[in-house]
């Protein structure tokens, strides 16, 4: 009995009884909807600006995306089926003076597929580009060997100077 009460003790001690809950400190998330928006500063609605004119003079089509920028944050939103445009509004916000970038673009499924059909596509070409080829050359520059092909091709020797004091 008296561990119990030496352990409430310390833990009221430890906690402090004139402080206030944790819970009465937050401010509570109803109380954060929309009746509270975020500060919205001059330098934002700029950046904002400057992405949107940068949208609109680029070949991307500024009907599918939205832009928000909040404390220097850029929000990004929208869908697009060009995978690289997602990359490229994030160049375009980070270029124009946001801070970070918040991009909730969504890319379609048929442009994943079909940059994975280009990356896989690329990547067969290189595999059988690579492959060695009989009737090829060696790399060193020497004339194919004709006749002995047991013979390596010639390797190159570099001279090693003694260093002068």
């Amino acid at each position: 009995m008296t561990g119990r009460l030496l352990c409430v003790l310390v833990l009221v001690a430890l906690a402090g009884p004139n402080q206030p809950s944790a819970a009465a400190t937050q401010p509570s998330a109803a109380k954060q909807s929309k009746d509270t928006a975020p500060a919205r500063t001059p330098a934002d609605a700029q950046i904002e600006r400057t992405i949107k004119n940068k949208l609109a003079k680029s070949k991307m089509s500024s009907e599918h995306f939205t832009v928000s920028v909040v404390k220097g944050v850029a929000t990004l939103e929208g869908a697009t089926n060009v995978m690289q445009h997602k990359g490229a509004m994030t160049r375009m916000a980070k270029s124009s003076g946001a801070s970070s970038v918040r991009n909730n673009i969504r890319v379609s499924d048929a442009a994943k597929n079909k940059a994975l059909a280009s990356l896989a596509k690329g990547r067969s070409s290189a595999a059988t580009s690579a492959a060695p080829s009989k009737t090829a050359a060696p790399k060193t520059g020497a004339p194919a060997a004709t006749g002995n092909a047991d013979v390596p091709p010639p390797v190159p020797h570099a001279t090693v100077l003694p260093l002068s004091h």
